[in-house]
């Protein structure tokens, strides 16, 4: 398993993702799964992956190569897509095309084709968008209103996200809360480990602002995880007992 979020906000994009990849409990590697695909001045794409490594490393293999569109007749990739609205699309078919080639295989195997992705970033002179793809193809996108997105393990780290991630939150901040998302995922998943790589765009900018691989001993991260426990302990201290009990 994995987790990846991705925040969409008024200043810009931030994108992070863990690298354990678990086929069972004698059987963990690490593997990128946060992927950039960036020509400065042009474009910055982004594209976290979830599921089965060799579907998700077969799909990213597709967007990076390219393939033929069906509808124009030519070869598209995330380096030559006119638009965010087209990546999506792009990653969709890359998706389904690998169940053709390999679902009813898998399915006669008992192997769920198991796959979740997201996708960010912007092309020039369009908008940065921010979208979730699904095992079918189909995809959602990030809004004002819902400012981020996650694939793979989410539901220890969406209760701080869902407090605290407004759209017009500074980069910092969500570089922090993304964090502290992931560390109440490293809590209490085993499936999901360090070290873990962050994507950090700011708006308009056509090239990455920050891409770092966050390891156990990382100063910052450390002192974050530290903090972040001690805050809690202390909060559930001062919060009074129910005035309804003896």
């Amino acid at each position: 398993m994995t987790y990846c979020v991705g925040l969409r906000l008024k200043n810009g994009l931030v994108m992070l993702a863990d690298t354990r990849t678990n086929a069972g409990v004698d059987n963990i590697a690490t593997f990128g799964k946060l992927h950039v695909f960036e020509k400065p001045g042009e474009r910055v794409i982004t594209l976290a992956a979830s599921g089965n490594l060799a579907i998700t490393q077969s799909v990213v293999n597709l967007v990076t190569e390219g393939f033929e569109n069906p509808t124009n007749g030519k070869v598209e990739s995330l380096y030559t897509v006119p638009s965010m609205f087209a990546a999506a699309t792009l990653v969709g078919e890359a998706i389904r095309r690998v169940f053709t080639t390999y679902g009813e295989t898998m399915k006669a195997q008992n192997v769920g084709f198991e796959v979740a992705m997201l996708l960010g970033g912007q092309i020039k002179g369009r908008e940065l968008r921010l979208f979730q793809v699904y095992a079918a193809g189909n995809f959602i996108e990030a809004t004002e209103d819902t400012p981020f997105l996650q694939v793979g393990e989410h539901k220890y780290g969406k209760p701080i996200l869902d407090r605290a991630a407004r759209y017009d939150i500074d980069l910092r901040d969500a570089v922090k809360l993304a964090l502290v998302s992931m560390d109440s995922t490293l809590r209490s998943n085993l499936t999901v480990g360090l070290p873990m790589d962050l994507v950090v765009y700011r708006r308009d900018a056509l090239k990455v602002d920050l891409k770092r691989r966050v390891t156990e001993d990382d100063p910052y991260f450390r002192g974050l995880r530290e903090q972040w426990s001690t805050a809690l302990r202390e909060a559930y201290k001062h919060i009074p007992p129910p005035d309804w009990m003896a």
